[in-house]
């Protein structure tokens, strides 16, 4: 009743200044060497559109995939966004250079009011967006479904601080929580909402986010990690193991996912899993993760969420690999905090850079490699023989200790350069800084580049910060 009530309410408050909002269901099937689509459902969903009319256009030139909205009768462009997807990163696999999967994706924008053209665009070898799919779709089409699935529960307001089309709505879900935990969902989110916020620049432009929380409840406590033989269904799906990786959390089930997501506005959502192994993921405009009781959870979550708000590139290189050897010829990435340097004179964040810096920036990269392979292979050691989680956490402490050490006096330390070594490749990619939230798990900030990014990405949904007045509660 009270998840109804608090519906209604938002809904009527709403309902006047923006429409419903839209969404495409569809399948995504393929390989590493072909993908096809087919349409799944049209979705109305409970909540009106959270965005602002003013800033439906996406220009930031993030994401593997992009997609627009056409009016059918003018071929004016109503919205559009770029984000990754989860068969972005299958695709990528060894297992699928030999089988086929599906999964489902959804795409969601402002209902419209007469037919429009949706279009889906990737990158190609050059990391240029070309068209793959298209599907009309009419708004008074009967099987438009605009029906309620289910209440999750009471949505909680964690943050508030205007109306929705002039914020950054963040929604956090509890994935694993019994009804008795519920009071512990609340406070594992409310621990999430303070992390964030205590890094920049989501410290400085607190002012401009809401943060929400739903938590569907489960009929027993956790999420799967199949690689110990322990399989729950959680309502939302999460589960460890995700594409052979014991640390990665994903979930496979969007249906679940966006149904319940549909009872609270958002534009970025982090599922929150009840659980105390290492563990966490992030897909740029999908979701991110993490395990709620995990001695590196602040860390997992501040990291991941970089990559899902932001399309942040993991800078690190050193952990075991979960995709196939990047191609021998480096095509300049489309995230904003990694480069295949191929001209250091157009360096994209060349402006960053102090006069005199040499590109690349020399570091002690050697030392790092063998230090980080013996870390490896420690690490690989205790998740063989099952050790308990308190060895895997003793491990990164120290791993932590002696590389915020080492990295923190480099005579480059703190510098903006371009340093060799990031997004999974010891050569031929290269990062901003030594050190960054990115690259390790140092008590370090996020770089200048990486800033400037996620800032970018919250003036898309809330406006540039200049031109409003700020004040954080």
């Amino acid at each position: 009743m009270r998840a109804s009530l608090l519906l209604l309410l938002f809904t009527a408050s709403t309902a006047l200044a923006a429409p419903r909002t839209f969404r495409v269901d569809y399948f995504h099937t393929g390989n590493a060497t072909e993908e096809r689509f087919s349409l799944e459902r049209l979705v109305v969903e409970p909540l009106p559109w959270p965005g602002h009319p003013a800033r439906a256009i996406d220009e930031t030139n993030l994401g593997k995939y992009l997609f627009e909205v056409r009016d059918r009768g003018t071929n004016r462009l109503l919205y559009s966004r770029g984000f990754a997807s989860i068969f972005g990163e299958w695709e990528l696999t060894d297992e699928a250079k030999g089988a086929h999967r599906t999964f489902s994706e959804s795409l969601r924008f402002p209902s419209p009011d007469r037919p429009v053209q949706v279009i889906l665009k990737k990158r190609d070898a050059q990391n240029a967006f070309r068209e793959i799919w298209s599907v009309v779709v009419d708004p008074k089409d009967p099987f438009v479904d605009p029906s309620s699935p289910p209440a999750p529960g009471p949505l909680l307001k964690l943050l508030e601080n205007g109306p929705s089309q002039d914020k950054v709505d963040f929604l956090i879900l509890g994935d694993g929580y019994t009804e008795a935990e519920r009071p512990k969902f609340e406070k594992d989110a409310r621990k999430l909402v303070d992390i964030l916020f205590s890094y920049s620049p989501f410290k400085e432009r607190k002012a401009d986010f809401n943060v929400w929380g739903l938590m569907p409840k489960a009929a027993e406590s956790g999420i799967s990690r199949p690689s110990t033989g322990v399989h729950r269904r959680p309502p939302l799906g999460s589960t460890y193991d995700a594409f052979g990786a014991e640390r990665y959390i994903l979930t496979f089930d969007n249906a679940a996912l966006r149904d319940t997501a549909a009872f609270a506005p958002y534009e970025f959502v982090e599922i929150l899993s009840n659980g105390n192994t290492y563990g966490g993921g992030g897909i740029f405009n999908l979701f991110s993760t993490v395990a709620s009781d995990s001695f590196w959870a602040p860390y997992v979550f501040v990291h991941e969420f970089g990559h899902h708000f932001a399309g942040l590139a993991d800078e690190y290189y050193t952990s075991a690999p979960i995709y196939g050897a990047a191609p021998a010829e480096r095509v300049e990435p489309w995230e904003k905090n990694v480069t295949a340097l191929h001209d250091p004179a157009q360096l994209k964040w060349k402006d960053l850079v102090a006069p005199g810096t040499p590109l690349p920036t020399p570091w002690n990269q050697a030392t790092y490699d063998t230090h980080a392979l013996q870390v490896q292979q420690r690490r690989q050691k205790i998740r063989a023989e099952r050790k308990p989680e308190a060895e895997m956490d003793a491990l990164f402490l120290a791993q932590r200790d002696w590389e915020e050490k080492f990295l923190g006096t480099q005579k480059v330390s703190g510098k903006v350069g371009a340093f060799e070594g990031a997004h999974y490749e010891a050569k031929g990619y290269f990062r901003p800084q030594t050190d960054c939230m990115m690259f390790t798990r140092d008590r370090v900030p996020f770089c200048a580049v990486c800033q400037r990014g996620i800032s970018e990405v919250i003036d898309l949904y809330a406006g540039p910060a200049s031109t409003q007045t700020r004040k954080s509660p």
